[in-house]
């Protein structure tokens, strides 16, 4: 039990009055600051506080000459201060406590007593404070005890409401009066569960704003009431669910919402301000020195779509849809990400298309996202493999020597690097194969009689699609390897496509010859890979090429020059 004591009741008085008009005021006020968020309005920091006395909490806000204290660390969640000035505002229809001068007393780490908010309790306390939903109803919301309310057919409210609704960053447990605008960015399938006390069925969706997004669940009938009426993309209006906790190994948000019998949820036609999502992308070769579990955002191009497939879970035996894509950035790196369930049946996009991921296991996918940097993107990479020399940096390439002393990929997980050298020698034999022309699916097909055929998706067609599938002997000063590239690699080496030099070979076999001698003894910028597999039960690595370019000599003649000039060259 905490040591601290509140002055009970105080929360009534504050905001009606100033430090230097309070009639109750003979002492200064003993407080609690259940949470402190920080608020960035025209470049001006402020901080909103909860403030409770142990029976109820108000907010407030701390006056700027004030920040240093949360700065230093002494006002955090939790911290017990003396109120020694303030004042009180009226800010949207609402009293707000401004706290001039405050003095820190300690932290006690847990929440002393069990405040209510002023806005819901009874008896002479309500002191004329307006709460949100109140105002922008027009009335008190009767409760419905029964099932959700739900309105799809917005109304001339809009301009009213929209003027009353609060960030997604603003919401905190302490706060029962609120009314968010936001946009449904990703819906889960519904989930059952059976344990030997409780069964029962949940969905959960991620809401976003312009300030951030937030999880929301609901269980049971409350499920089957909101499932088929919440849709991804669509924006509503969202109260009077209970905010909670979060688990911040799923989520960045402080908390989660808990969608229940009296959460009110009303379709919104004014999407304007939450169209576009904000991003903080993470560049594809800065993934792997990430914390484990953590959430960020990327976006890259498709290189590699999979097949769609079925996936059995262990836990309940169900089973599910899984697709794979390969994903590359301009750092030169690619990235494995899968979608499952609905997002997997559902995905549209095509090679070269460009996608962004929001978070990591609960993340939104945009087709085609209005972004600066997608331009950009497309611009320098509208043949991922022949641009310019954006993922491969001369300053950072290793030898082949050094790749082998350094043992990449020798451990756990993929490592990427660059290297520049000359291809030697190319395998001739299985240099491409006949790819399913079917959508989203690129295995190999087999040829039944006059028709070729793909067992994984049961394809049929008169020709395949050929694709690169190329083994290539490079060297360099210091060593030689072989570089495994897959068919946009070829298509740059080779000057052509697979279907191409297939016509070829099926024609004349002295020409297709000619043609892969041609492509020996030239000099490329090799941005690679490494991928281990096993060997008649050895472990080997190989190296796997995901972006090669033509060396450009203007360059390498400054790089080399640069490099000249220095004073350490030839110590």
């Amino acid at each position: 039990m905490s040591s601290f004591q509140l002055s009970t009741g105080c929360c009534a008085h504050l905001p009606l009055s100033s430090y230097d008009d309070d009639p109750n005021w003979k002492e200064e006020y003993v407080v609690q600051f259940l949470s402190v968020k920080k608020v960035v309005r025209a470049n001006t920091e402020r901080y909103r506080l909860i403030i409770s006395d142990g029976m109820h909490f108000i907010q407030g806000m701390l006056a700027t000459q004030c920040n240093s204290l949360v700065e230093t660390e002494n006002i955090q969640d939790f911290a017990v201060a003396v109120i020694e000035k303030w004042t009180s505002n009226t800010v949207q229809n609402r009293r707000l406590v401004i706290l001039l001068s405050v003095r820190v007393l300690g932290n006690p780490n847990e929440k002393i007593g069990e405040p209510r908010s002023l806005d819901d309790a009874s008896g002479g306390i309500a002191v004329g404070i307006t709460s949100v939903l109140t105002s922008s109803r027009g009335g008190t919301s009767a409760e419905q005890p029964h099932h959700p309310h739900f309105d799809n057919q917005p109304g001339s409210e809009d301009t009213t409401r929209s003027l009353t609704t609060i960030p997604i960053n603003d919401l905190n447990p302490y706060e029962n009066n609120w009314t968010i605008k936001a946009r449904v960015v990703r819906k889960s399938d519904i989930k059952s569960w059976s344990k030997d006390t409780s069964e029962g069925k949940l969905f959960s969706m991620t809401f976003l704003d312009q300030s951030g997004k937030i999880k929301a669940t609901a269980f049971n009938t409350v499920a089957d009431e909101l499932f088929s009426r919440l849709e991804e993309g669509r924006v509503y209006y969202v109260s009077k669910a209970r905010v909670k906790l979060a688990n911040k190994t799923y989520s960045k948000h402080d908390y989660e919402l808990m969608l229940e019998r009296s959460t009110e949820i009303e379709e919104c036609n004014d999407s304007s301000a939450t169209s576009v999502p904000n991003f903080t992308f993470v560049p594809l070769n800065q993934l792997e020195g990430l914390e484990k579990d953590v959430l960020c955002d990327v976006i890259g191009i498709v290189q590699e779509i999979s097949c769609i497939s079925d996936v059995t879970t262990r836990q309940s035996d169900r089973t599910i849809k899984k697709v794979n894509l390969s994903l590359v950035d301009d750092t030169g790196c690619s990235v494995q990400v899968t979608l499952w369930g609905n997002q997997a049946e559902s995905f549209r996009a095509s090679q070269k298309s460009v996608l962004a991921f929001k978070g990591v296991k609960a993340f939104l996918s945009l087709l085609q996202p209005q972004l600066e940097w997608k331009l950009s993107l497309q611009s320098r990479n509208a043949n991922l493999t022949s641009g310019p020399t954006a993922g491969f940096n001369r300053a950072e390439a290793l030898s082949l020597c050094q790749i082998r002393e350094l043992g990449l990929g020798t451990r756990e997980g993929p490592k990427y690097f660059s290297v520049q050298g000359t291809i030697l020698h190319t395998r001739s034999e299985n240099l491409y194969y006949p790819a399913c022309t079917g959508p989203n699916c690129l295995k190999k097909m087999t040829l039944e009689g006059d028709i070729w055929h793909c067992d994984k998706c049961d394809n049929k067609s008169k020709a395949p699609d050929y694709r690169y599938f190329l083994s290539v002997g490079v060297a360099d000063w210091s060593d030689k390897a072989w570089l495994r590239g897959n068919n946009e690699v070829g298509i740059v080496i080779f000057g052509m496509t697979a279907n191409q030099l297939h016509d070829i070979k099926m024609q004349d076999e002295n020409r297709f010859d000619d043609t892969i001698h041609q492509a020996s003894c030239r000099t490329y910028n090799f941005s690679c890979r490494t991928k281990k597999d096993t060997l008649d039960d050895r472990e080997r690595v190989r190296y796997e090429v995901t972006r090669v370019d033509p060396v450009n000599y203007r360059e390498e003649a400054s790089f080399l020059l640069e490099l000249l000039r220095k004073p350490q060259w030839g110590a």
